[in-house]
């Protein structure tokens, strides 16, 4: 079995009333593709905002390659390997897509930035667009730059929320190719598109209502009589 590279226990946190995540464990282990789905409002951003400290939970911990990252910042997240490409594309808009892939090259301190650049636009498809500025891309092509970005810091972690919204179907062929040729590195996919998820995880875990209703791999989760009842059967999985 791999290595645990990512441990959350008992994590909570409410807005108010609402407990938007409520007691959830989660084990990613090192090198997988865990996807994370659930039905409208189940917590998925929540929870991967917990994890990627852009929130602190109000109970529970997280260990990240065997340390305590629970109350860790998120640039200090980042700098121990965990990146996150967030459901709104949060691109720099009035910058190059040149630009926009060298500042996250440049925390990797590569010894020629500009093949470094390269090779990062390269891998999402985005080589023939170094000159143009990133907000006059299309929303796919956002999503696409968005994704380089997060790869180009290396990540031991990444995780990908929403990774194909605005895709066209050849972009998400090229999307789900990158992502099988991730080699090292563990992905958390949270996404709406259940033949990707089917296609790339190895391990799913559903959420619904802030708690985890079912975790195992897609065939278990496919026959999963209760996710068949809350999310399977046509709900719709965006959140």
């Amino acid at each position: 079995m791999a290595a645990v590279i990512l441990e959350a226990q008992g994590l909570s946190r409410a807005f108010g009333g609402l407990r938007a995540v409520d007691n959830v464990d989660l084990t990613l282990q090192e090198g997988e593709v865990h996807a994370l789905i659930g039905p409208n409002g189940a917590g998925k951003t929540t929870l991967v905002s917990l994890l990627s400290g852009r929130l602190t939970p109000d109970a529970g911990h997280i260990r990240f390659d065997g340390q305590d990252i629970t109350r860790l910042p998120a640039h200090a997240r980042v700098a121990r390997g965990i990146a996150y490409t967030f459901q709104i594309t949060s691109i720099y808009a009035g910058l190059s897509v040149f630009d926009n892939l060298a500042l996250a090259v440049q925390r990797s301190r590569p010894r020629d930035l500009t093949a470094a650049v390269q090779a990062a636009a390269l891998r999402v498809g985005l080589e023939g667009e170094l000159q143009a500025e990133a907000g006059a891309l299309s929303y796919g092509h956002q999503r696409l730059l968005e994704i380089g970005m997060g790869l180009a810091l290396a990540p031991r972690l990444l995780i990908l929320d929403e990774p194909t919204q605005g895709l066209a179907n050849g972009e998400i062929n090229d999307f789900m190719t990158l992502v099988r040729g991730l080699k090292g590195t563990t992905v958390l996919l949270i996404e709406h598109n259940m033949d990707v998820v089917m296609a790339l995880a190895d391990r799913i875990t559903v959420l619904h209502f802030g708690q985890v209703l079912a975790s195992g791999s897609p065939a278990a989760i496919r026959a999963d009589a209760a996710v068949q009842a809350a999310y399977l059967g046509g709900a719709d999985a965006a959140d």
